[in-house]
């Protein structure tokens, strides 16, 4: 898949390194706004097992 990316994108190297760190920040970024707070309500992370 890195490599289909890599080829797809037209330019020189350092070009398409720039591109390809663009689309990662972009994929994490979006990640981090949206796909995680929707995924925190089904996981029950914040209820404790542990009793006193």
């Amino acid at each position: 898949m890195y490599g289909a990316l890599w080829n797809a994108i037209p330019g020189p190297w350092w070009v398409r390194l720039i591109v390809m760190l663009a689309l990662a920040a972009a994929v994490v970024a979006v990640c981090f706004e949206w796909v995680f707070p929707w995924l925190s309500e089904y996981m029950p992370l914040n209820q404790q097992t542990v009793g006193e």
